[in-house]
């Protein structure tokens, strides 16, 4: 077997090999309207080939990057568009696509590699792990109304300066209008790019993605109506997209918003259209307020729940110190990684937000799976949780708490992108 880089010349060959891998073909209608595939680096891509030179699978990379806990900004290598035809699963194709393309990304200075696993259990065992989990909220029309805040001061609570205006008016000063996606590709790009760049666990949407309307909605060019929030000087600061489909039942692809009094906002505005019997806010963080905000809590239907970005650490010191820190500490971290056949104890020091991590010979704190340490990197999982589910070995009695207390963040991480 050959694993070979691609060019712009295999695009075809690539495509129709992933679609059969899949048992899809490449001619049916892409969901969302988009073309996926026309966004793909193919100087990133990879075929398999067996002995008599037929493509057999695939792998691929886009180039992003991903926000840290602290605002900080990462290169990483976003792993996609992986394929082994049925007639050669079980041979060891997989394994050696995502050994190369690990090669790959490490050569090209990246230390970090995230992807959206297809299914669980494949891609722990080449040491991604999930970071950031996502939930779908459904609420009936008939019982869609916001409560009024209790909190004293809180924006909206009775003798409290105004904030937000009444559903679908905006934030004091503010304004909803609806327009057309095809007339807002350059709104929804620059208020993403400035949601993304202060939500850890977000990815970049590269302005090619919006041109080429490669993804899904909004990404796409799919018909969409979009709730653009704008502030008392007219600046786009927030936005859902959304459908309206069977049963009158409305859909929000993402909200995105640069505080939580848009998203209130926004979510008051769809909650509040006419001539709909539910609204589905597909990619709900799993804390996110907006149930609470509901006058009957039992209104807001939580479904879906589940991983989205799954990371994976290629140099544990950079990346430990790439991200922002909220509690000083030390911690001795022994990190195996078992599929690049790697090893290593590291002493991590914190101090006022900022990390240093060397190789140590200290005993460890915690032993743990590079897989595991990738869950906790960007703070969505706590390392007590990985401990008591016997994934993380705690090596004193009271590591597992001093994890805690280190890797927590200021928010919790999410991630809306599709790639």
């Amino acid at each position: 077997m050959e694993i070979r880089p691609t060019t712009d010349e295999d695009l075809d060959v690539f495509v129709d090999t992933l679609h059969t891998a899949f048992g899809h073909f490449p001619e049916s209608p892409v969901a969302g309207g988009g073309r996926w595939w026309s966004a793909l680096e193919m100087d990133r891509g990879l075929l398999a080939l067996s002995e008599d030179g037929r493509p057999v699978g695939t792998a691929a990379a886009y180039s992003f990057e991903l926000t840290l806990p602290g605002r900080a900004l990462a290169p990483v290598s976003g792993v996609s568009a992986v394929g082994v035809l049925p007639s050669h699963r079980r041979r060891g194709v997989l394994g050696e696509l995502m050994r190369r393309q690990l090669a790959d990304v490490r050569s090209r200075g990246e230390f970090l590699s995230v992807l959206l696993a297809s299914e669980a259990p494949i891609y722990g065992r080449f040491g991604y792990g999930p970071a950031t989990f996502t939930a779908r909220l459904t609420v009936p029309r008939h019982r869609a109304a916001l409560a009024v805040p209790r909190a004293p001061g809180a924006p909206g609570a009775p003798g409290a300066p105004a904030t937000a205006g009444a559903p679908g008016t905006g934030t004091a000063g503010g304004t909803v209008e609806v327009l057309r996606r095809a007339d807002c590709g350059e709104i929804l790009e620059e208020v993403y790019d400035r949601y993304r760049r202060a939500q850890p666990g977000a990815l970049s949407r590269p302005h090619r993605w919006w041109a080429l309307g490669a993804g899904q909605s909004p990404v796409s060019s799919a018909p969409r109506y979009v709730a653009v929030h704008r502030d008392a000087d007219g600046a786009a600061d927030g936005y859902a997209s959304y459908s309206i489909g069977e049963h009158t039942t409305l859909t929000v692809d993402e909200t995105i918003a640069t505080d939580d009094a848009v998203f209130t906002a926004l979510a008051g505005f769809v909650l509040g259209h006419d001539l709909v019997s539910k609204v589905v806010f597909r990619h709900v963080p799993p804390e996110h307020p907006l149930r609470w905000q509901l006058a009957d809590i039992r209104a807001g239907e939580v479904g879906g729940h589940g991983d989205w970005l799954w990371v994976r650490l290629l140099d544990v010191p950079r990346a430990l110190t790439a991200r922002g820190w909220f509690a000083d500490g030390e911690l001795v971290l022994d990190v195996d990684d078992p599929f690049l056949g790697e090893r290593g104890r590291y002493l991590l020091t914190v101090r006022e937000g900022r990390a240093e991590c060397v190789p140590t010979d200290r005993q460890p704190d915690l032993a743990l799976d590079v897989r595991d340490l990738g869950s906790l990197y960007l703070g969505g999982i706590a390392p007590s949780t990985l401990v008591r589910a016997g994934h993380i070995r705690a090596c004193r009695p009271d590591a597992a708490a001093l994890a805690d207390a280190l890797f927590r963040t200021e928010g919790v991480p999410h991630c809306l992108h599709w790639f």
